[in-house]
């Protein structure tokens, strides 16, 4: 094969992954929406069962005091965990992308989901709106970050592990 029709090839070929990546997104972000709005509302729930005493705090007082009243800082709150769960979803394509590493997947998909988040938690108030703040939720969202990739990261080596084992079975047999 000659060097023309070979790189004609690699083309179809990018293109089409391209192609698939793109659906990927798309679906995933179509799923990731009401994925963020249900998990945003969770965590309001869970917050309001640890630390409210028995009444439901939908949100901070600072973002309804920002926003005018209540439901307004609920529907916008809502709206913006809808936008996280799009995001988290959307780049997790990241970790089909064979022909990148791991160090690269990772520090990647950290980033753009760092540069979703941060503007999200400033906006909502769920941090304090000074450095001191930005640096404390930043270190807080990148230590949950590091205990679920490491989770995730044990988990899969388990099932590599198993299917290892699987595979060595049926070779003897």
């Amino acid at each position: 094969m000659y060097q023309g029709a070979m790189y004609l090839e690699l083309k179809k070929y990018w293109e089409y992954e391209v192609k698939i990546m793109k659906k990927k997104i798309m679906l995933r972000s179509i799923l990731g929406f009401p994925l963020g709005m249900a998990l945003g509302y969770l965590i309001t729930i869970i917050i309001s069962l640890r630390w409210a005493d028995g009444y439901y705090v939908p949100c901070v007082p600072e973002l309804i005091t920002f926003m005018g009243n209540e439901i307004n800082a609920v529907i916008l709150q809502a709206f913006l965990c809808g936008l996280l769960g799009v995001g988290f979803a959307a780049s997790s394509v990241i970790w089909e992308i064979d022909h990148w590493g791991l160090v690269k997947q990772t520090g990647i998909y950290f980033f753009i989901v760092s540069v979703i988040m941060m503007p999200i938690a400033y906006v909502t108030y769920w941090m304090e709106h000074s450095l001191t703040g930005f640096l404390r939720y930043f270190g807080i969202f990148g230590l949950i970050f590091v205990i679920v990739w490491a989770v995730q990261f044990i988990i899969g080596k388990h099932n590599v592990k198993k299917m290892n084992v699987g595979l060595h079975k049926t070779k003897r047999e």
